[in-house]
């Protein structure tokens, strides 16, 4: 018998019909000398410190550095205590029972770094000595899988790739128990997260924050000149800008006296716009965030759903190009979208039309080829799963069509002895950008319609503006922004061939950075205001006592990944890269250990005034610990977050100092202190000189 293992039922299914497994057993589905079994994701990981015998947060046991990892199935929380989830049990006794009774394996997982440790560890974990084949696969389509499993490769082929995930794992590992352990023993209170990736990143995110705060804006003045030919009226600003508004004033006066603008140059250029290389994920989650406000864990998750529905191939792929092979197949695809009637239009005007073959390049393809569309027809679609598909094939003709060409020009322009400038731009031939139309076409600041000016004209001064402006400071990050932070290590890089060029040495990889955004959310390390993303207390917290050391090294854990890579290629020693991984546990430990916190003092002591049991101070909230108390008071009051050494004097001296800004709900401010009553709850107590108030306490409702 022939035993098919997949990721998840969903892609079991699809599978299962096209071998004729057509009878339903539990856990799995038989026939036709096929059994296809299933996975749920990682039913098996590393097993946490306890089961090395190491229990709670203690120094004496840091670093924590197993010689051998020991591997266990998912844990579910009951009570205080981990134990193994029921599910997952009873799914590895169906896979361990069929491995048994298997001739054959057949690895049908997805094809990359992850789904190769999803199946690893459980093979591993049951002690299966079995030999097994890869099912290795872009596409979910009939097509695609029959020719996979005609084509079948032998699981040796891809032990590098398990390799470089085991070394991954063991890494994420070492680095996030034993910096995590550390920090929150620093502390002496509460519990902090960090992570091989999740740390750098959230670097990136709390030291754009800070600058932008803490940028002091520089006030600058611009002349705009109004000008006008043969009834086309445009503007052109002043190439010098003014640090003060007297000097501007002063030009003003001399350009409104001029009377006439003269040309003084006019260039114009043809420019030939490229169009842009196919999705790869890191992309597609970038313009879907900038264009729709999707989270990069959203694009992810459609883009999933949209390749288990067999219509979008393999969407975790790092690579923004395909091979020759799948070149072949791309006139048939762009055909298909003839009666997609968006694109309809546009796929008819490309017919026999010879394609851009920038986006083919075979020494650009590792494990899989850019994010395309298969044959399949999409039929029903969530409107946010059309959003997704829609931009897979729009790019698809975008990046298989002639060049955009484009006439810009630059004009020159001299009035009272003031240098103007004006820019131009004229589509001479819209080739990709048509796809989606005048509506996608990115507008150059301060470019504007020009009529047909040559040198020497003297055109008619129309008037004359000061305008105030002030430098900007780099916007906070947005999740788009962040996702090329992560691919570049923070490298500013705008030009397309060299971020390709930074990929191998980003942080993170295209398949984990959505999950690392979300893991920083969840630790209520980071929140979102509209599209921007913003540190808690808690993130500056973390950041500030870790931003100096190595945890938070972002060009360190680029070269970490760099690593991962060359293990996979089979050009580098996995045990090499783990020594090395052990060495830097050990230096971040001592390194943690010795920082101070603030305000971690005052929480080390801080005991609940009602049980005595231990506080938290969280992002939002203080908490008693004791499950059977709760205490619980609400960090923002009246408009106002309590710091954390006022929640120390409220939970060990029964209230706070005078804290000075709460709002009125009718408007204005007051000042008060925030004390406990009787029965644990927060009230305003007013100082004791304020007339009528003196010893009364109000409770807040």
């Amino acid at each position: 018998m022939k035993v098919c293992i997949a990721e998840k039922p969903s892609v079991a299914r699809e599978i299962a019909v096209i071998v004729g497994a057509t009878t339903k057993k539990d856990g799995y589905m038989e026939g036709n000398g096929y059994a296809v079994t299933w996975a749920f994701g990682h039913l098996v990981g590393l097993a946490m410190p306890e089961a090395y015998g190491f229990t709670g947060f203690k120094a004496e046991n840091l670093p924590i550095l197993p010689k051998e990892f020991i591997l266990q199935p998912r844990q579910v929380k009951e009570g205080k205590e981990y134990k193994n989830d029921p599910g997952v049990m009873k799914q590895l006794n169906v896979i361990k029972e069929l491995f048994s009774r298997a001739d054959r394996i057949i690895v049908m997982t997805d094809a990359g770094r992850e789904g190769e440790l999803i199946f690893r560890f459980i093979y591993n974990y049951l002690d299966c000595k079995k030999p097994f084949e890869r099912l290795w696969i872009s596409s979910l389509t009939d097509r695609a899988i029959r020719e996979g499993l005609q084509n079948l490769r032998p699981g040796s082929d891809y032990d590098n790739l398990y390799l470089s995930a085991r070394a991954r794992s063991h890494a994420d590992y070492a680095v996030g128990i034993n910096a995590s352990q550390a920090l929150s023993i620093a502390a002496g209170s509460g519990v902090f997260s960090l992570g091989r990736v999740q740390t750098p990143t959230l670097a990136m995110i709390c030291s754009r924050y800070l600058e932008n705060k803490d940028f002091k804006p520089q006030t600058y003045f611009q002349l705009k000149l109004h000008t006008a030919k043969d009834a086309t009226s445009f503007s052109a600003l002043s190439l010098e800008k003014y640090d003060t508004q007297t000097k501007a004033d002063e030009l003003y006066a001399l350009v409104n006296s001029g009377g006439t603008a003269n040309v003084v140059s006019v260039e114009r250029k043809e420019a030939n716009q490229e169009p842009p290389l196919l999705y790869d994920l890191t992309t597609l989650q970038k313009e879907a965030n900038s264009k729709h406000g999707f989270s990069a864990d959203k694009t992810l998750t459609i883009a999933q759903t949209l390749y288990e529905k067999a219509v979008l191939s393999y969407p975790r792929t790092g690579s923004r190009y395909i091979s020759t092979d799948v070149f072949d197949e791309i006139p048939q695809l762009l055909n298909s979208l003839k009666s997609y009637s968006r694109f309809s239009a546009y796929a008819t005007s490309m017919e026999n039309a010879p394609l851009n073959i920038r986006s083919v390049d075979d020494k650009k393809i590792t494990d899989h080829h850019a994010i395309i569309i298969t044959e399949n027809k999409p039929g029903d679609l969530s409107p946010d799963e059309r959003i997704i598909y829609e931009m897979v094939a729009g790019r698809m003709l975008e990046a298989f069509s002639k060049k955009c060409k484009k006439e810009n020009t630059v004009v020159s322009l001299e009035c009272g002895g003031v240098t103007f400038s004006a820019r131009g731009s004229i589509i001479l031939s819209a080739g990709w950008r048509g796809v989606f139309g005048a509506q996608e076409e990115e507008k150059e600041e301060d470019a504007t319609v020009l009529p047909d000016i040559v040198q020497g004209d003297s055109l008619p001064m129309k008037g004359c503006d000061v305008l105030e402006k002030q430098t900007k400071p780099r916007p906070l990050h947005t999740e788009g922004s962040l996702l090329s932070a992560m691919e570049t290590c923070s490298k500013e890089v705008t030009d397309e061939a060299e971020r390709e060029a930074l990929k191998e040495s980003g942080i993170g990889t295209p398949a984990t950075r959505a999950a690392i955004i979300e893991t920083l959310f969840s630790r209520e390390y980071i929140v979102r205001e509209k599209k921007s993303l913003v540190p808690t207390n808690k993130g500056l917290t973390v950041y500030l006592a870790v931003k100096d050391k190595k945890i938070a090294d972002v060009s360190m854990t680029g070269e970490w990944e760099s690593a991962l890579n060359k293990i996979a290629l089979g050009e580098m020693d996995a045990d090499t890269f783990h020594k090395g991984i052990e060495v830097y546990a050990a230096q971040i430990t001592t390194e943690l250990l010795s920082i101070s916190i603030e305000g971690a003092s005052n929480r080390a002591g801080c005991k609940c005034p009602k049980c005595s049991g231990q506080v938290v101070f969280y992002p939002k909230v203080a908490k008693c610990q004791n499950p059977d108390c709760g205490l619980m008071v609400f960090r923002s009051i009246a408009g106002k977050d309590l710091t954390d050494a006022q929640l120390s004097d409220l939970f060990g001296k029964g209230k706070t100092g005078l804290v000075k800004g709460f709002n009125k709900k009718a408007g204005g401010t007051f000042d008060a202190a925030i004390a406990f009553d009787s029965e644990y709850k927060t009230v305003f107590e007013f100082p004791k000189n304020k007339p009528g108030n003196a010893g009364k306490g109000k409770k807040r409702k």
